[in-house]
């Protein structure tokens, strides 16, 4: 595959993953993100980061239960390496237990590997899960 082809593929799998995260659809995640997945949260409170996709599911999970929330693309910067994707975006849902609307937007950089998800790293404003679960 050329570099168009692999980047192109890259922006499938990137949707799909955003199509994953809403579903909370995780046999889908198992097959985007490779096993050896490595997600940073540098701005969550303390910041994160799970090795491995079994500790990212693991993380994920529960907030995914809490929180259901589409993830829209809003803008891709693509890099010169096809492998690596910067993407804006946002996430729009509710907070389960409140039902407070949630909002977020979000900065990712993502890097692939044979067409699997290997890396995210991703910025957002935690304050603003906390705003939709506070109670009234």
């Amino acid at each position: 595959m050329d570099d168009l082809d692999v980047r192109l593929a890259n922006e499938a799998q990137l949707a799909a993953f955003f199509d994953a995260i809403g579903d909370a659809d995780f046999g889908a995640l198992g097959s985007i993100c490779a096993p050896d997945f490595v997600a940073e949260l540098p701005y969550s409170d303390p910041p994160q980061r799970f090795e491995g996709f079994a500790a990212y599911r693991a993380a994920v999970e529960p907030s995914l239960s809490i929180f259901r929330f589409r993830l829209s693309l809003d803008r891709l910067h693509p890099a010169v390496d096809p492998d690596l994707l910067i993407a804006e975006y946002t996430g729009e849902g509710i907070a389960v237990p409140t039902g407070k609307p949630y909002s977020n937007t979000y900065i990712g950089i993502l890097r692939f590997s044979e067409g699997r998800l290997v890396f995210l790293r991703e910025f957002f404003n935690p304050k603003l899960a906390d705003v939709a679960l506070e109670a009234d």
